[in-house]
């Protein structure tokens, strides 16, 4: 079974510190089987006091890192060293991380990336962290190949969150990498989260949040998922709506972050890519399913997208148990 290994420092932010238990704890397999063992360790096994009012106890010391398949990493309230400097590497976390087995991939959740960075475990490659730090973040590690607008970044075997919810964003997306879109999609139902994001989407700084009585797309969106295979035009969505075309438009924008002809297409890319996994279609069938039309179009999408055409997202991503091309709902 794949090893999570949380490391919760002093100070630990404890909604990030719970975020891996959640997502990867709950992940099953087709009989019911747990996917991943969650473990839980600080630097000497002892109880760790969270950035809250409470401390936490834990079970296993900075030991347990060497048994780590993955390894996540939440933010923390770094403390400072004798010379008053942030000490974002305390000892003996240095000498564990060189210590991790070969092969295993390494996780920071928002500013965690400033204890990868210390380790220089980043220099080269591109990360991210949350993008009020990001001034200071460059400052302090130049070689680090930063993009603050991004809300994770997936370098193979180490990958970087920009913040809280983009932390279960990143542990959403090595749920889809690692059992595929049907498993993530269970877990998303679970515990309520979105069962795909991007990575490159941005982290939308300063948005303003919605009014309550402007949240009201939300019918119309679950409607909408159920009749991508036709085309669907922003006059019949605001329709549904019950709403004029400009204030469908400005609601929905406020709500999602996006225009209703962007997330349509977000949408129909992420239907076409659980049907890539998980059935034996054709590219010109999933398209036609997904609302493209033709497989000329799913391809232009999916690669403006995620960068490769359908068969070799497919021989990629690929599950083990396809469902018939003929029991594969328009929408599943």
């Amino acid at each position: 079974m794949h090893r999570v290994v949380v490391l919760a420092l002093e100070n630990v932010y404890p909604f990030e510190l719970g975020i891996p238990v959640r997502i990867f704890g709950t992940a099953t397999g087709a009989d019911g089987e747990p996917l991943y063992e969650v473990i839980t360790c600080s630097l000497d096994g002892r109880p760790v006091r969270t950035s809250a009012d409470f401390t936490i106890a834990v079970e296993h010391g900075i030991e347990a890192l060497a048994t780590a398949d993955t390894l996540v990493l939440p933010p923390f309230v770094c403390g400072v060293d004798e010379n008053d400097e942030p000490d974002w590497l305390p000892e003996p976390l240095a000498g564990a991380l060189a210590g991790l087995r070969p092969g295993a991939r390494i996780v920071s959740i928002c500013t965690a990336s400033y204890v990868l960075a210390a380790a220089g475990l980043l220099d080269g490659r591109p990360a991210t962290t949350h993008w009020n730090e990001a001034d200071q973040f460059r400052k302090r590690f130049p070689r680090v190949d930063l993009d603050p607008d991004v809300l994770f970044v997936d370098d193979g075997d180490i990958l970087t969150a920009a913040g809280v919810v983009a932390g279960i964003d990143l542990c959403m997306h090595l749920l889809r990498r690692d059992h595929g879109s049907e498993v993530a999609n269970r877990v998303a139902r679970r515990c309520v989260v979105p069962p795909w994001r991007e990575g490159g989407q941005a982290q939308f700084i300063e948005r303003p949040v919605p009014e309550p009585s402007s949240a009201a797309t939300s019918a119309t969106r679950e409607w909408a998922l159920e009749h991508l295979h036709r085309p669907l035009s922003l006059a019949e969505l605001a329709d549904h709506a019950r709403m004029s075309v400009r204030t469908f438009t400005r609601r929905f924008r406020d709500e999602v972050g996006m225009t209703p002809g962007q997330w349509l297409t977000r949408q129909r890319v992420e239907h076409a890519r659980r049907l890539l996994e998980t059935t034996d279609l054709t590219v010109d069938r999933i398209a036609d399913r997904a609302g493209f039309g033709t497989g000329a179009s799913l391809r232009q999408h999916l690669v403006a997208t995620i960068g490769v055409p359908p068969m070799t997202y497919r021989q990629t991503f690929r599950t083990h148990d396809r469902a018939p091309a003929d029991q594969v709902p328009a929408r599943g």
